[in-house]
This record gives structure tokens, C-alpha cells and sequence, in this order.
């Protein structure tokens, strides 16, 4: 009887001063639709990049930064440079990009969405708000 319960002290003991481990499942489901920014494209529930032709820009949604180039060098920024203040976010060409570091892969992207196709004429063009006071929404 003195062993049994020795050795239920011992299992006891030794369940109480084992490491915790912590289980953590990860589901393979991806969604960022409230850190979308207002301007965002429908349909789409999870974005990470959004490139902007018109302008060559790109925003990367998890860190709500714009990423343009200046200089030759890729500027990281929570809005956009003076030289695109008129530059309507709303109306303006966007393309979902899901991939790692996308302004690194910038001359293909500019090839491929090259804006000099034919469109529509909304009374935005390509983006730019044409208004008297020549200012856009943001």
C-alpha cells in the first residue's frame, strides 16, 4: 500500500511540475477586411497589396503604408507624396497583388497593367479628379 501511494505522489508530482505546453491551431483562412482602407476594391477578402498604375504606387495593407519610388529608392509612408495630392484613391485603377514584397517585382507589374488601354470616360481620368479648385478625394 506504501508503494502504491508513493508512486501515485511520484505521477502526481511529476504531471504538476512538467512543462505547459500550449496547443495552437492556425487556420488556413486569411481575412484583413477591417484593416482594408476605404478605398479599397470590392470582392476581395483578404488583400495584401493593392498597386496603383496610374501613379506606380503600391499600398501594403497590413502596415497601411504607400510604397512609391523617389530617387530610385522605394519610400514606405502613411499617405502619398505632394506630387499625387490630386490623385483620387476612390476612382482610381487598383490591382490585388497577394504576394511577398510586390513593389520587388515592379517592371513586370508596369508592363502588365500598363493603363494606355482603352476606357471608359468617368470624368475621373485615370484617376485624377478634374475639378475647378484641382483637388481630389483622399
Amino acid at each position: 500500500m506504501k508503494k502504491t501511494i508513493t508512486v501515485l505522489l511520484l505521477l502526481i508530482a511529476g504531471f504538476l511540475t512538467a512543462p505547459q505546453t500550449n496547443a495552437q491551431v492556425r487556420v488556413g483562412i486569411n481575412i484583413n477586411i477591417g484593416d482594408q482602407p476605404r478605398w479599397r476594391a470590392p470582392g476581395y477578402d483578404y488583400v495584401e497589396y493593392y498597386y496603383l498604375p496610374d501613379i506606380e504606387s503600391y499600398y501594403y495593407v497590413p502596415t497601411h503604408q504607400f510604397i512609391y519610388l523617389s530617387n530610385g529608392r522605394w519610400i514606405f509612408s502613411t499617405s502619398l507624396p505632394y506630387r499625387y495630392r490630386n490623385y483620387d484613391l476612390y476612382g482610381g485603377y487598383k490591382v490585388v497583388i497577394n504576394r511577398p514584397n510586390a513593389y520587388y517585382h515592379h517592371n513586370q507589374y508596369k508592363v502588365k497593367y500598363n493603363r494606355n488601354k482603352p476606357h471608359t470616360d468617368n470624368g475621373l481620368h485615370r484617376g485624377w479628379n478634374k475639378n475647378k479648385k484641382g483637388r481630389g478625394r483622399h
